[in-house]
């Protein structure tokens, strides 16, 4: 048996804009949580990479060194070779600066005339920053540039903290505004159906009791539109962790094989987040709003 609609609920809050804005407003919220869980996911892969990682530029690396006895570039190699907490120094190719430099300076840089610094690409695995470490390859090799991957990391960090202020900001927006389309549908409903309330209400009907049947009808309202609008997410989600793939560097499978863990416990939770707002704010704008009746 199909319950009672003493209020004519369903012709005063119909099932028709509210869902549809409330599913907009999820969709958006989806995305929002991605994109806050993404960011903190490539964040911390990247500082991990990142952090032990050193970028050694020596200028004019052909050329003798304070000794006499070598290359600049084969004594900062020599050097990084016997410093404790240095591993695995690379020099890097002249095919690989030129792939760098391409977008900037042509496929071959030599062309110029320029003479390119040597590069060594090495890890750090000591104890504090490498900091003393420029200032020692300085002596051997005037010039000697030390790059230290922990200050790229820290700028990430930051990055992603702001990106993170921002999502959660976006997200407090959208609740704002979903409550303010619950509120302004609950007012149209009390609007369409006034003479039927403030009778009931005359005859002792409480607050309470109608608030509620507002509320309950609200809740099936914006449930039913925030499951569409999570369901509505799930494609752009697939589509934009097949974009970020290369940038996490574990692609395996379906894209959204890759999107971070947490989301899937979090979706779930956002109709029943957007249920709890439409409930509270069902209540708060009914009970109002009998409050202000003669």
């Amino acid at each position: 048996m199909a319950k009672r609609d003493d209020l004519g609920l369903r012709a005063a809050l119909a099932d028709r804009l509210l869902p549809v804005l409330v599913a907009a407003m999820s969709f958006l919220a989806a995305l929002g949580l991605a994109g806050t869980l993404a960011s903190a996911s490539l964040a911390h892969s990247w500082q991990s990479q990142a952090s032990d990682t050193l970028t050694i530029q020596v200028p004019q690396p052909n050329n003798p060194d304070a000794s006499g006895k070598t290359t600049r570039l084969a004594a900062v190699q020599a050097a990084l070779a016997q410093t404790p907490g240095v591993t695995n120094p690379q020099v890097m190719s002249q095919a690989d600066e030129n792939a760098l430099l391409t977008p900037w300076l042509g496929e071959d840089a030599t062309q110029l005339g320029l003479q390119m610094p040597g590069v060594i690409s090495a890890s750090w695995a000591g104890p504090g920053s490498p900091d003393a470490l420029g200032e020692a390859l300085d002596k051997i090799s005037a010039g000697t540039m030390v790059d230290a991957g922990a200050v790229w990391a820290a700028r990430v960090a930051a990055l992603t903290s702001s990106l993170q202020d921002c999502a959660a900001a976006v997200l407090v927006i959208v609740a704002l505004v979903a409550a303010a389309v619950v509120a302004v549908a609950a007012r149209a409903g009390l609007a369409q159906r006034r003479d039927t309330i403030t009778i009931v209400h005359g005859l002792g009907a409480l607050d309470g009791d109608i608030a509620t049947r507002f509320a309950n009808r609200a809740v099936v309202l914006v449930a039913a539109g925030s499951v569409a609008g999570t369901l509505l997410a799930l494609p752009v989600l697939d589509w934009l962790a097949a974009l970020a793939a290369p940038f996490s560097g574990q692609m395996t499978g379906s894209a959204l094989s890759n999107v971070p863990m947490p989301l899937w416990f979090i979706l779930p939770l956002l109709p029943i987040a957007a249920a709890g707002i439409g409930w509270a704010t069902a209540q708060l704008t009914v009970r109002s709003w009998l409050r202000s009746l003669p």
